[in-house]
């Protein structure tokens, strides 16, 4: 069934909200998803993420606002959005005692792909995959990346223009979801928008735009460099000293100093103003005696970006 709309737009939402009694679960989310773009759900557990993607593939009705996917409404058409998404979620919804070639034939009548054409469709899958020579194996003695490449590939079985990846890399190993990342450009390349939520930090740099949510509420939106730009107000150093959680204790509540956090092996400062700050850094650990190997500034990571717009969310008045 082709997208009904023209206007180049995959998935559009205005003032979206979703409620379970009292709780809030998806609050007022307005975001559009251009065609053919890899869009980023960036956040942490229980942000809202998956609420808001099972909304928008039609499988709960909103509370209050607008969404449509491919030009259709989601509470008048979900069935039209149904045949017009592929989706994924974080249970790779697999079935074990099957073998991955049974896996794609089952998939490929569910999803009601022609007859004619399942053959190649499953070709083109066990290739896009990888999985051309584990055709026959049982899915269940699968390695959690290749049952991962496996649930995309059914997911994509008849050629939807959209595609929704909820928490798709959710306890893989890092090999794994740097390769998986490498199939969802190869599907981008081909035409499909893709939106994949996460809540790896680095993955959201892989991502086109990226909408940072927090208790529901989208409290950033842009790409990943627009992102790190907006902290040009705050300036990060890096900080490797010869006691760490001293140090976080010798500048907790310093005038200047914004926030201090782990980061790998030393700590990100987040200061008003970098000329000032190093000297002061430098000043206040030395009377500790604490050595400094590394302090410079540096540019914000997306964890940065995020933890910043979360201390933001959280100082507003509720």
């Amino acid at each position: 069934m082709p997208e009904k709309n023209g206007n180049g737009i995959a998935v559009e939402t205005h003032e979206l909200v979703k409620r379970f009694g009292d709780f809030v679960a998806v609050d007022r989310v307005t975001l559009e998803v251009a065609r053919g773009e890899i869009f980023g759900f960036l956040g942490p557990n229980g942000a809202g993420k998956s609420t808001t993607i099972r909304i928008l593939c039609g499988l709960l009705e909103p509370t209050e606002g607008e969404a449509r996917v491919a030009g259709y409404d989601v509470r008048t058409e979900p069935e039209q959005i149904k045949h017009n998404i592929g989706y994924m979620s974080q249970k790779f919804s697999l079935y074990d005692d099957l073998a991955v070639e049974e896996n794609l034939d089952f998939f490929s009548g569910i999803y009601g792909v022609p007859q004619e054409r399942r053959g190649e469709r499953k070709d083109y899958v066990l290739r896009m995959a990888g999985l051309t020579e584990r055709r026959t194996s049982m899915t269940r003695l699968l390695a959690g990346g290749w049952k991962q490449r496996l649930a995309l590939g059914c997911a994509i079985l008849h050629e939807p223009p959209i595609l929704f990846l909820d928490e798709p890399t959710s306890g893989v190993d890092p090999i794994a979801r740097r390769s998986f990342w490498e199939l969802i450009y190869q599907l981008s390349a081909a035409g499909h928008t893709i939106f994949v939520s996460t809540h790896y930090m680095d993955e959201a740099e892989y991502c086109h735009r990226l909408a940072l949510m927090y208790r529901g509420k989208v409290v950033a939106l842009g790409t990943p460099a627009a992102l790190k730009q907006s902290l040009d107000s705050h300036h990060i150093l890096y900080l490797e000293s010869s006691d760490l959680v001293g140090s976080m204790k010798g500048l907790d509540n310093q005038p200047g100093i914004l926030d201090v956090a782990v980061f790998g092996g030393g700590l990100h400062v987040t200061v008003e103003e970098s000329g000032s700050a190093i000297p002061q850094i430098r000043s206040l650990l030395e009377a500790q005696h604490l050595s400094i190997s590394r302090l410079e500034r540096i540019q914000p990571s997306m964890e940065d970006v995020f933890v910043a717009k979360i201390e933001h969310e959280e100082r507003k008045p509720q």
